[in-house]
């Protein structure tokens, strides 16, 4: 039976259940069924799986960037599938199956930031942008589109809170730890935290979020280790250094989700969002990471960046166009109606709509999830 438009959830699923993304998904596949027939088969090292290729249907099936032997490739195209063929020389996968970890990006760290694929990974994006080549633009476009369908299969059935907030807050100051207190508290009720993935109060937020499983006294521990490097200026490896030096000391802490972008890529991603999906495209990233907070949002002090953010927000909640408007929470009064005054301008907007029930302006970061649970979140 074809899926019909009534039908975008079971046809979402359905699609989903017909990815293989790992080796252990394929031996699985092909051993009960038999059959890889209109199977996506996805960023999977089929070098060593020869003989099922040859012996398998393969109708309508699709490759995307699986390496495997001359003989498998020729015979799987010939007998009906799709193939697009590994990419070599690129410093990235565009057609990875999951997001990234903190050990993916920042593998090489010892001989310094500049040799991780995260950092090599800008550097082709800035040399490749300069160039205006389309392949790479489309290469870009493949690899978000993959990010982003690894995001939706992790985040299936969860309550995700994001916390916004600047790039600038500094390690070892007292925002930075009510952050990171906030990102703890948030995780603690079992929400899933999920921040821009970069430094300062994303950092803090994401650190809250790993530090939840231990016990209270680690995060001021934690954070003192990080102070000793405040910013990623002028060192993100002694920056990033730092972090790893406070995973290694507590491991295995809690998971949360980072959503950086390689067009601020001077701005790193932290160490301590246990899934990150890390985009090319800033666009596609803002409007991914918001939609997919769909137990609200805690705005923490930040610049034109955050500003964006609390108004991407805002128009869907104000137009209802992912349904019923999120609990939106700014935090801290004097920012955001002195400093830079959006909140008498969100509330005006929220004025006789169903959104109005659903924002809220607090003075103290600990008001947040007390705030959050009033609203709905």
């Amino acid at each position: 039976m074809h899926p019909t438009p009534a039908q975008p959830e079971q046809s979402h699923h359905a699609s989903h259940d017909r990815e293989i993304e790992s080796l252990a998904e394929f031996d699985e596949v092909v051993s009960t069924r038999r059959s890889l027939a209109h199977f996506r088969v996805q960023a999977v090292d089929l070098t060593d799986r020869t003989d099922a290729l040859l012996s398998a249907d393969v109708t309508g099936a699709v490759f995307l960037g699986c390496p495997m032997t001359p003989r498998a490739a020729t015979r799987v195209a010939a007998a009906g599938a799709l193939v697009f063929p590994p990419i070599p020389g690129l410093p990235f996968d565009p057609y990875r199956g999951f997001v990234y970890t903190p050990d993916e990006l920042f593998d090489g760290l010892g001989e310094g930031y500049e040799a991780t694929p995260d950092a090599l990974s800008y550097a082709w994006f800035q040399q490749t942008r300069a160039d205006g080549d389309v392949f790479a633009s489309m290469l870009r476009a493949v690899h978000d589109d993959a990010v982003s369908d690894a995001l939706d299969e992790l985040l299936v059935g969860a309550r995700v809170v994001g916390v916004m907030g600047g790039h600038a807050m500094a390690r070892g100051t007292e925002e930075y730890a009510g952050a990171a207190r906030l990102g703890r508290a948030l995780a603690r009720v079992g929400f899933t935290v999920a921040t821009g993935g970069g430094p300062g109060a994303m950092e803090a937020a994401n650190l809250g979020a790993y530090t939840a499983p231990f016990e209270d006294a680690v995060l001021p521990e934690a954070l003192a280790v990080l102070a000793k490097a405040p910013s990623f200026v002028p060192s993100v490896t002694d920056w990033a250094r730092a972090a790893f030096e406070v995973r290694s000391a507590w491991p295995g802490g809690g998971p949360s989700v980072g959503v950086p972008t390689w067009f601020y890529g001077h701005e790193p991603p932290n160490a301590f969002a246990a899934h990150i999906a890390k985009y090319f495209s800033n666009a596609t990233r803002e409007d991914g990471l918001l939609a997919r907070c769909t137990a609200g949002v805690v705005f923490l002090p930040g610049a034109a960046g955050t500003v964006q953010e609390v108004f991407d927000n805002a128009t869907p909640n104000y137009y209802e166009s992912r349904g019923e408007p999120t609990p939106m929470v700014l935090v801290d009064t004097a920012h955001w109606t002195e400093h830079l005054p959006a909140w008498p301008l969100l509330r005006a907007l929220a004025r006789e709509r169903p959104m109005a029930a659903r924002v809220a302006l607090v003075d103290r970061i600990e008001e947040a999830p007390e705030a959050l649970k009033r609203l709905g979140g």
